[in-house]
């Protein structure tokens, strides 16, 4: 077995290791260190679970260890089950030094880390993503939080992990669906900043598509260094990092509009790059080919980018709620073409509602 490739966000005396490669997980040689207590939760959903828990559960030998399964899907991104988390901590007895551990998808890692984030006001969690989407995009950064039904992600801390374990071989058992959404975040990397890596995801659109593994790998390499990169110089989001965020506000307000799990998370975001792309061109910021050149990859690597029907008016009032928004005033993350994302303030939303409601200017 090749060695995995190691990725470090630099955070200082907080910085940490992505580890990605196949068989991860049956290693804990690679990832018991960033383990420093005796107490250790294991975070799961039913569908993981009975994929890889066991796994997991074979490298904490010696130490003083639970498993909380949790139900699947975004619609459990909430609250009460971070709640559930912290009493599975109470129940175990975990003092200030013991780790959470997350495997599984965004939804998995994202409350898990959050309770982690509550408990003794912080202690330790562990990264062990199972979709392409949390590999390449929401296991890296310490973003944690959980969904109100007014929107997503509303309560949250940042809360960086001790180590990301990606673990490619997991991504076998991904149903189609969900591994193509994962590709959108990886799209997002070439769209907001390098516009090489998107000629790139171009030509490798079919190996993509295909599940090809070396394409694969190197397509999640890339984009770890991509977020990386991006948290080492704005871990907080006071600037750059809000880039990452491109296609978000319109995907989080798509997303809670049809109902968390309706539309999973990718294919949310890659409607919501073709509007902020589509948007950009009506305000005459980017080249509408550009546009084009993207809604063409996205659609190669089967990926929507039409929004369903509905009421562009109630997407604009969920919209309003984004985080990104300051005192009350419309944010968005738009582009000047490939490679060249912007924070634009101040949205014209008479614009918004128009492709919404799939206008052209």
């Amino acid at each position: 077995m090749s060695a995995p490739t190691a990725v470090e966000v630099a955070l200082g005396a907080r910085g940490y290791p992505i580890w990605i490669g196949a068989g991860l997980l049956a290693e804990p040689a690679r990832w018991r260190g960033a383990l420093r207590g005796r107490h250790v939760l294991v975070v799961t959903n039913q569908t993981v679970a009975p994929l890889y828990l066991e796994r997991v559960q074979a490298g904490l030998d010696g130490l003083d260890h639970a498993a909380l399964v949790l139900p699947d899907g975004e619609a459990h991104k909430t609250l009460a089950s971070a709640g559930r988390v912290l009493e599975a901590l109470a129940a175990l007895g975990a003092s200030r030094d013991a780790a959470v551990v997350a495997l599984g998808g965004g939804v998995v890692g994202d409350l898990a880390g959050f309770a982690a984030a509550c408990w003794m006001r912080g202690i330790d969690f562990v990264q062990m993503p199972t979709t392409l989407l949390a590999m390449v995009d929401s296991s890296v950064g310490g973003k944690t939080g959980v969904n109100l039904p007014a929107g997503k992600n509303l309560v949250g801390a940042f809360h960086q992990p001790r180590a990301v374990v990606a673990d490619t071989a997991t991504l076998a058992t991904l149903p189609e669906r969900e591994y193509r959404a994962g590709l959108a975040e990886v799209v997002k990397y070439g769209a907001i900043g390098d516009a090489a890596f998107f000629a790139w995801l171009e030509a490798q659109a079919g190996a993509l598509a295909a599940r090809e593994v070396a394409t694969l790998d190197a397509a999640i390499a890339a984009s770890c260094r991509h977020k990386a990169g991006v948290v080492a110089r704005d871990e907080h989001e006071h600037g750059e990092r809000a880039l990452l965020n491109f296609g978000h506000t319109f995907g989080h307000a798509l997303e809670a509009e049809a109902g968390y799990g309706t539309l999973l998370h990718g294919e949310a975001v890659a409607i919501g790059m073709a509007l902020a792309a589509r948007l950009s061109a009506d305000l005459g910021r980017a080249p509408r080919a550009d546009a084009e050149r993207l809604e063409r990859l996205l659609g190669a690597l089967g990926l929507p980018v039409a929004p369903p029907a509905g009421d562009p008016a109630r997407l604009l009032e969920r919209m309003r709620l984004d985080k990104k928004n300051l005192s009350g005033r419309l944010r968005l993350i738009l582009w000047r073409g490939v490679g060249r994302a912007e924070i634009v303030p101040d949205v014209d939303e008479r614009a918004i509602l128009n492709v919404l409601g799939g206008a052209r200017a």
